[in-house]
């Protein structure tokens, strides 16, 4: 399993039993996804990507090192990584600390009145087992 550092905005693999806590992000894809062939050629620069910007600062929040966001941390251009990407995302969801909702139709209150462009999305924690999201049935026990 790949994870984002939060810290140094870094890819980092794991296996099995090493896999720290982590939070994980379900989101809608957009247009402009920051995608693993992107980090891995450029690396991560926050200001790139609200969404990764603002689970990466929820997670530091949180007292997590680590997050797993699909876009990012899967190399889609792989067709045995993705497949197994797929096969196990359920796991993950279920074994994450903490899952995040970025809901992009959802405007922030706190900017609902912005008109400066600025994104206004809404990052939701996920962690009480809510209804509503495919993933939080994984997560449920």
């Amino acid at each position: 399993m790949r994870l984002l550092n939060v810290q140094t905005h870094r890819l980092e693999e794991f296996f099995d039993e090493s896999i720290p806590p982590y939070a994980i992000l379900s989101h809608t894809w957009g247009a402009d996804e920051l995608l693993y062939s992107h980090i891995c050629q450029a690396g991560y620069h926050p200001g790139s990507s609200a969404k990764v910007d603002g689970c990466l600062a929820q997670a530091a929040r949180d007292g997590l090192e680590y997050v797993w966001i699909d876009t990012c941390c899967i190399d889609k251009t792989s067709s045995a990584e993705l497949s197994e990407a797929i096969n196990s995302m359920f796991a993950w969801y279920r074994q994450s600390a903490v899952c995040y909702a970025y809901l992009v139709d959802v405007p922030d209150e706190d900017n609902s009145a912005s008109d400066d462009g600025s994104d206004d999305s809404v990052l939701v924690r996920e962690d009480d087992h809510g209804p509503g999201m495919d993933s939080a049935f994984a997560r449920s026990r």
